[in-house]
């Protein structure tokens, strides 16, 4: 069972992840953006608002989230997304630029947004290990 810091940890060592929405029609959408998480495990990234997802989370801000790949570790979490405000953006400076030091040149798209999920369950695995190493944080 791993400790809320270890699955801070294999976050951090993560720049990109997997995004799933759904529509208004009911339509899935998933794709990959950077992220950055807080030490609570919130989950922060930007997206145009011109997208697919961004659409999405304005109409139904449920979402699923997935890391992993480099071995057979993963998380997954499911939460629920919320767009900051202007006086939030300290917390893309602090945990997702500073993790993702090219994402601040978004910034200047006047058509970027930020973005952040409030996990409710959460779900780490670890493939290596026998039997396999999972770990579920309900928040």
């Amino acid at each position: 069972m791993k400790s809320h810091e270890e699955i801070y940890a294999f976050l951090q060592a993560y720049q990109i992840g997997v995004i799933s929405t759904v529509s208004p029609q009911g339509l899935p959408n998933a794709a990959i953006v950077g992220f950055g998480q807080t030490k609570d495990l919130a989950i922060l990234f930007g997206t145009d608002n011109t997208s697919r997802k961004y659409h999405n989370l304005k109409t139904n801000p449920q979402l699923a989230f997935t890391v992993g790949g480099k071995t057979a570790e993963t998380v997954q979490l499911e939460g629920t997304a919320r767009e900051l405000a202007a006086d939030e953006l300290h917390l893309v400076s602090e945990h997702y630029w500073r993790k993702n030091p090219h994402a601040k040149s978004y910034h200047q798209n006047p058509t970027n947004r930020y973005f952040i999920i409030t996990p409710r369950w959460l779900r780490y695995t670890d493939l290596r290990t026998d039997p396999w190493d999972i770990t579920e944080l309900s928040f």
